[in-house]
């Protein structure tokens, strides 16, 4: 088989273009105008790299976007009231908090705080609950967007033999649920798989 290069670059682009137009159409047909809140802790420059693009990704589609930073020594009491705020403000249809957290926070403790119905990384227990029936409200990030550039370039699953490489709760073990979805066969490799290369071959 011949190796092919997927152009992530140029799929997002063409996503972008249609959400674009889905919410225009959401606009027109109820009114709302969807709204993400991003909660970013500390001045981790990757992160706040990360967070300036999902901001500007908002802006090229029309969702509007609310930022809430704070110090690397903040209380993780008000991170957790201002979820709690976010949770009930009709204006916010997403919450995403920006990892890595300064270490005083409890990470589950924070994602869990996340109404499951705005938790857009997919990170609270519900959704990752349901990735297993394949009812998840919204999943894990990374292993969608695999998944999406998949279903653009026509690569069917079902029956395939798939090796996922890396089996952290973030995109490893999501990834793998998501490919069983589609009737793949899936091996998970990780830091203590023996001989990798056969998996890989």
């Amino acid at each position: 088989m011949t190796a092919k290069i997927i152009d992530g670059v140029a799929i997002a682009k063409s996503i972008r273009a249609q959400c674009r137009l889905d919410v225009q159409a959401l606009n027109r047909r109820t009114g709302i105008s969807p709204g993400l809140a991003v909660i970013l802790v500390g001045d981790n420059p990757a992160s706040a790299i990360y967070v300036r693009n999902k901001i500007r990704a908002c802006q090229e589609v029309g969702i509007s976007s609310f930022k809430f930073e704070y110090p690397h020594d903040i209380d993780p009491q008000i991170v957790l009231q201002k979820i709690a705020d976010l949770n009930e403000d009709p204006s916010v249809h997403g919450i995403l908090v920006q990892l890595p957290l300064p270490r005083q926070f409890d990470m589950t403790a924070v994602l869990h705080a996340i109404d499951s119905t705005k938790d857009v990384d997919g990170f609270h227990l519900y959704n990752v609950g349901a990735l297993i029936t394949g009812n998840a409200v919204f999943p894990p990030c990374t292993p969608y967007g695999v998944m999406k550039m998949l279903e653009h370039e026509g690569i069917g699953l079902e029956g395939k033999n798939v090796v996922v490489v890396g089996a952290s709760n973030i995109v490893g073990k999501p990834m793998a649920l998501m490919l069983m979805q589609r009737d793949a066969t899936v091996a998970i490799c990780h830091a203590k798989t023996r001989d990798l290369a056969q998996f890989t071959l």
